[in-house]
């Protein structure tokens, strides 16, 4: 198992400490939190990192904590565990980006696997996110002239359709396309349109 953060937040202090060994044994980190606000007051800053959280808890719902962490800019998977979920509470945490959901009793297998996939997911848009940071301070580096090729680019132009727009030389018009490319580190044109 690859490590990471997990979040187990579960008011069932026999379940919540089974999954805390099972995980642990398993090589994550874990920590533990019996409610939806002690989790909350306590939000760790930690990448990757994926939550575990009961449904249905007194206080705060899994559902309620999932909609306050994507208030605060957390988009870190969550996995519900539930015996007795009701339908409005399914659809809303799908609606939230819900990463799994694990009846109770469910198996080793299927927590290790849910976990492994949130952390995986988690690892992916870290990528994404310090890529998209990366290619925007590199757009701070770009000429005005090389911000007009970029933006013709995007739009699919071709070289003559460049020189023609910009009533620049073929060759000046192939150098503006490398530069740009050099300066934001893109490999391809799908890149480039992708981050931008």
């Amino acid at each position: 198992m690859s490590s990471g953060h997990v979040d187990v937040v579960e008011d069932d202090d026999s379940l919540r400490n089974t999954i805390n060994d099972l995980l642990t044994f398993a090589g994550f980190r874990v920590r533990t939190w019996r409610d939806a606000e002690s989790f909350l007051n306590n939000l760790p800053q930690t990448a990757p990192a994926v939550v575990v959280t009961d449904m249905r808890m007194p206080g705060m719902s899994g559902v309620e904590m999932h909609e306050e962490l994507l208030r605060r800019g957390r988009s870190m998977p969550v996995i519900y565990i539930s015996g007795e979920s009701t339908m409005p509470q399914t659809i809303a945490a799908m609606k939230l980006g819900a990463l799994d959901f694990l009846v109770k009793p469910f198996s080793r297998e299927d927590l290790l696997t849910a976990v492994s996939a949130g952390l995986e997911k988690d690892r992916l848009q870290m990528r994404q996110m310090i890529e998209q940071a990366r290619f925007e301070e590199s757009l701070q580096h770009l000429a005005p002239r090389e911000r007009e090729v970029m933006d013709l680019m995007i739009k699919g132009h071709n070289n003559n359709e460049i020189v023609e727009t910009l009533n620049i030389s073929l060759p000046t018009a192939k150098q503006y396309k490398s530069t740009v490319m050099r300066k934001l580190a893109v490999r391809s044109l799908s890149q480039l349109i992708q981050l931008s």
